[in-house]
């Protein structure tokens, strides 16, 4: 077994990075810990909030007749750590109620990410490290928006960070296109751990508040990043090659968007084949920008 001593600085970093790109989301502790014992004592906190008074004694007199044996055995238990209770979210009809009329309430971009990062209702808050919000020009004439962010942009809480970061800077790039130009975003703002797709509750709960970003920055033209992303816009359930290149329009806050969805930087990545494919996309969408707007 290799130990974390034996490896250099750099070979501890990738293997850190590999583990959280992974979904891994904890390590090993120090010292052992008695995980009974802690949904023990969780579970007597719990009936003590609603009012349960006696499976609460229960439970303390189960810990500690289980405490006393071990004791006696000479093999006593570490104390519990205390541990508090992960936030649970509201129930989706409701979260989605919520999410709707705060992101209504927002005015600025600003006021909009405020919103989001005192929102408690979807369960995907409690599982990534912080929100990723939009990053890049807030007045723009183009926003790119992918589906959710990978560990690279959960590590970094800004979108399209990383690898996949570098090669849609490339992307952009070809087109005469900055990261400074336009407003990047996803249509998640959490990550999802291991960087599974969303739920369908997920994505209605979520769906407010990409929409109120997407009114709030006005832009004239979108495109739009891989397969979720294409259908959590245009519906359906086409994959991202037979929806890609095509121009359509996206009936938001009272307007019309011209919109088209090309193959997100990870499938390059994975696929450098698919290259082609998507150099085609992006030199329609370029001829699009000269398109008038809405």
């Amino acid at each position: 077994m290799i130990s974390a001593a034996d490896l250099q600085a750099a070979e501890l970093a990738a293997l850190l990075a590999f583990h959280a790109d992974a979904g891994v989301e904890w390590l090993l502790e120090d010292q052992p810990v008695d995980r009974i014992a802690e949904f023990e004592a969780m579970r007597t906190a719990h009936a003590a909030r609603q009012g349960g008074g006696d499976a609460a004694a229960r439970s303390a007199d189960s810990s500690q007749a289980s405490s006393g044996s071990a004791s006696a055995r000479g093999t006593a238990r570490p104390a519990p750590k205390e541990v508090a209770a992960p936030a649970v979210a509201m129930p989706d009809g409701q979260a989605v109620a919520e999410a709707s009329a705060i992101a209504a309430a927002a005015t600025t971009l600003d006021d909009l990410r405020a919103a989001m990062e005192g929102f408690g209702g979807c369960n995907l808050k409690n599982s990534a490290r912080g929100l990723v919000f939009a990053q890049g020009n807030m007045q723009p004439s183009i926003m790119v928006i992918g589906p959710m962010p990978n560990a690279d942009d959960d590590r970094e809480g800004l979108p399209f960070s990383g690898r996949q970061g570098a090669m849609l800077d490339r992307m952009l790039s070809g087109i005469g296109l900055a990261r400074a130009d336009v407003l990047l975003t996803n249509v998640i703002p959490w990550r999802p751990p291991g960087n599974r797709v969303p739920s369908a509750p997920e994505s209605d709960i979520c769906r407010p508040f990409i929409e109120r970003q997407i009114v709030l920055a006005a832009p004239n033209h979108l495109l739009i990043l891989g397969n979720f992303a294409a259908r959590f816009f245009f519906g359906g359930t086409q994959t991202i090659h037979q929806m890609r290149g095509e121009w359509r329009e996206l009936a938001i806050g009272g307007r019309k968007i011209p919109a088209l969805a090309t193959l997100h930087p990870q499938d390059l990545v994975a696929a450098p084949v698919s290259k082609r494919l998507a150099w085609q996309d992006l030199l329609a969408f370029r001829a699009g920008l000269a398109s008038p707007t809405a």
